[in-house]
């Protein structure tokens, strides 16, 4: 084979290769929406042409936690010091529902340092998170990342890069970046795992430790308990009014009454439940 043959034939490899490698990852473009999802395997923000959300005022029976992450949010949306936030407790109690729409509320806001965005990273991709992080360090927005029902089973050791991306290492967290969780677990472990480390472990008490202090990167904690009848029937009727269901009072109570003792709860979510039932009956859309 000639030299000339030779040069011809790496290039065809060349090419080929070339044809076969992953593309680059394309530069985000934080302008195009207000939310995005990370997609790590591809390593690109996915724009949310419709965010999912209540509006802010339909969040009945949590104003405390409602109130103290407003707070929150707007000191950082200008530029102050703000807190990561750890949302746990009762199924249903509007936690990720909370966080949308604050976001929603805080990003309209005039006297925002920066653009506000929603950045969601789903829970088994939170081992990129510090790269992530390095994607977001210049950018010129702020950025609420949010993983929602973030949890950590078994021999699991991806909570550790989470410890370490809420601390910053050694650069620090990024000062346009705040981390929104929401979970079932206070300390983000069950209680089976953590007694297992206990028993287990040389020396119980730090095994335990290193996992339960997780949950101290968290700044804020906000508690979700279950809701009283009357908050649930406020959550009930709220919707109601918003969706302009044409029903009784009465009959609205009663039902609604009627369809948490079937679900054996009494929470936000159910309350959502029970309204599309309603609606559904009436012939009613729930558009908005």
């Amino acid at each position: 084979m000639s030299d000339k043959d030779k040069l011809a034939l790496l290039e065809r490899i060349a090419s080929a290769l070339e044809r076969l490698a992953p593309p680059s990852p394309r530069a985000p473009d934080f302008s195009a929406a207000e939310a995005f999802v990370w997609r790590a395997a591809r390593s690109e923000f996915s724009p949310v042409a419709e965010v999912n959300r209540v509006d802010l005022s339909l969040l009945e029976g949590i104003a405390r936690q409602r109130d103290q992450l407003i707070d929150n949010t707007r000191r950082f949306a200008r530029g102050l010091p703000a807190n990561n936030a750890l949302l746990w407790g009762a199924r249903g109690m509007g936690k990720s529902s909370l966080v949308k729409a604050v976001h929603a509320t805080i990003a309209r806001e005039a006297q925002n340092e920066r653009p506000l965005k929603l950045v969601e990273i789903h829970r088994e991709d939170i081992e990129s998170l510090p790269s992530l992080l390095a994607t977001l360090r210049e950018k010129p927005f702020g950025f609420l990342l949010f993983c929602d029902d973030l949890s950590f089973d078994g021999a699991e050791t991806s909570y550790k890069s989470l410890k370490s991306a809420l601390e910053g290492g050694v650069e620090g967290r990024p000062r346009n970046a705040l981390f929104y969780a929401t979970s079932n677990r206070r300390h983000l472990l069950p209680r089976d795992m953590m007694e297992n480390e206990r028993s287990s472990a040389i020396n119980p008490g730090e095994a335990v430790e290193e996992k339960v202090s997780l949950s101290d990167r968290f700044g804020l904690w906000l508690g979700f308990h279950n809701c009283a009848q009357d908050d649930y029937l406020a959550m009930v009727f709220g919707y109601a009014r918003h969706h302009g269901l044409d029903a009784t009072s009465e009959t609205i109570e009663r039902e609604a009454l009627e369809w948490s003792i079937t679900r054996g709860a009494r929470s936000g979510r159910v309350a959502w439940q029970y309204v599309q039932d309603l609606a559904g009956r009436l012939g009613k859309r729930l558009d908005g």
